[in-house]
């Protein structure tokens, strides 16, 4: 009794065991370079043309795939559920890849945004209206053709809209900012209307923004802090300003109340940004942190991005045990079907080894065409597909996905690796399985 149960721990720990360093070899091959890949292509291919046993391999691989159309419906159940797979993964990853990017592109290497010191974001951030003309005289800030410098003391407030998807209120972003915020952005181009006028309760709306909620068409009327506003105008920026309402900064202070600003943006001279950071250090009346926008709003989308490539690897791994599993029951129903075929094989030569590859091969062929299936409907569904969400700053940030050349070599590492561990096991059963046995069984 003691030696059965030792033996069925040994067993257990051994499965376990073998759990594990399938794992550890499917993680292994996901986090693969391109040229990792390849090179194991390059070394399987060339065993398999200039051997002996890779010959044997690749004859039974071609007797197996020549039967596929009679097990065409059990074949289907491998490609379907790796296509589910890796179009799942692929739009999920593409979700954080397209938010990361639109972020990314907001923002430059010469322009810089001062908030309090130690604030993370413009929404725990004050800047008094006295530090205003302080920065203003700091060394490293450009100036336009009026001699002034570039500088916009701004503040954000999360304002309610109804969005058009749903007719539900969400959270948008509602930014004040000063009379050389077209300077400090260049980027932002008015393309329906006008710019707004300074001291009039007027918005300019992002092109993202117009999209995703209902009222700012140009020329419409639209309450916003129990005041009414005049839409003027719909502009375009390519990056986060999209999503955003602009109005002159004093008029949404007055509205809100906000004493203070909460950030300053401003464009930088050749070296301006050592120059700024030294003076800011250098004068106690201002304790201000101060970065590149580019760098700023790189941060602001690491959080989210993290979360949903967390979130996607996690589904597309509870998908993909899904899927080995379903892969296990098709080529285990597939080596009973061919038991004869095999152990004719098997008779007249064929080693335990090519027998292996070949139903591996077979598996593998299944996998690589699940994984092109799934890859292409995530580019075609999901590429270039507008979505918003929450940004840090507790409005929606308009974004669309992005289906990247990485992004889909990543789906089909994933659809081989799913089909090398889903017909591993099959394999091995096919080349164990005795001559005399498979013959009389079938």
């Amino acid at each position: 009794m003691g030696f059965g149960n030792a033996n069925r721990g040994r067993r257990w720990l051994g499965n376990i065991g073998v759990v594990l360093a399938l794992a550890a070899g499917l993680a292994a091959w996901i986090a693969l370079p391109w040229w990792g890949v390849l090179a194991v292509a390059a070394l399987v291919a060339l065993w398999l043309l200039l051997t002996r046993a890779g010959r044997l391999a690749l004859a039974a691989t071609r007797v197996g795939i020549a039967s596929l159309p009679q097990r065409w419906g059990a074949s289907s159940v491998i490609i379907v559920g790796i296509a589910g797979v890796v179009g799942v993964l692929v739009a999920m990853l593409a979700m954080g890849e397209g938010f990361a990017e639109t972020l990314n592109r907001t923002g430059s290497d010469d322009s810089a945004i001062m908030l309090r010191g130690g604030s993370q974001a413009e929404t725990n951030s004050v800047i008094t209206r006295d530090q205003v003309p302080l920065v203003s005289a700091l060394p490293g800030i450009a100036r336009g053709g009026d001699g002034r410098p570039l500088l916009s003391p701004e503040l954000s407030q999360v304002v309610t809209l109804i969005g058009k998807a749903d007719g539900t209120e969400v959270n948008a972003q509602l930014r004040g900012v000063g009379p050389k915020a077209w300077e400090v952005r260049p980027q932002v181009e008015v393309v329906e209307g006008r710019r707004f006028e300074p001291g009039l309760r007027e918005l300019i709306v992002g092109d993202g923004a117009s999209e995703q909620f209902r009222g700012l068409d140009v020329g419409s009327t639209i309450e916003i802090g129990n005041q009414q506003w005049t839409v003027v105008g719909r502009f375009e920026s390519g990056d986060s300003h999209e999503s955003e309402l602009w109005a002159d900064a004093e008029i949404v202070a007055s509205t809100y109340n906000r004493p203070a600003f909460q950030s300053i943006t401003a464009r930088l001279d050749a070296d301006g940004m050592q120059q700024l950071k030294a003076a800011l250090a250098a004068d106690p009346r201002l304790k201000l942190d101060v970065e590149t926008t580019s760098s700023y709003y790189s941060k602001q989308s690491e959080n989210l991005t993290r979360l949903i490539t967390v979130l996607g690897t996690v589904i597309g791994a509870i998908m993909a045990i899904g899927a080995v599993f379903g892969a296990l029951n098709t080529m285990y129903a597939a080596v009973a079907g061919r038991a004869r075929e095999i152990a004719t094989m098997r008779a007249i030569g064929f080693r335990g080894l090519p027998v292996v590859v070949a139903v591996m091969l077979e598996t593998m062929l299944l996998a690589l065409l699940g994984g092109v299936l799934g890859a292409a409907l995530a580019w075609l569904v999901f590429n270039g597909y507008t979505v918003s969400t929450l940004g840090n700053n507790f409005s929606q940030v308009v974004f669309s996905f992005r289906v990247s050349p990485e992004l889909l070599w990543s789906g089909l590492k994933w659809a081989l690796g799913i089909g090398l561990v889903g017909g591993l096991f099959p394999a091995l059963r096919a080349a164990r399985l005795p001559v005399t046995t498979a013959l009389r069984a079938a």
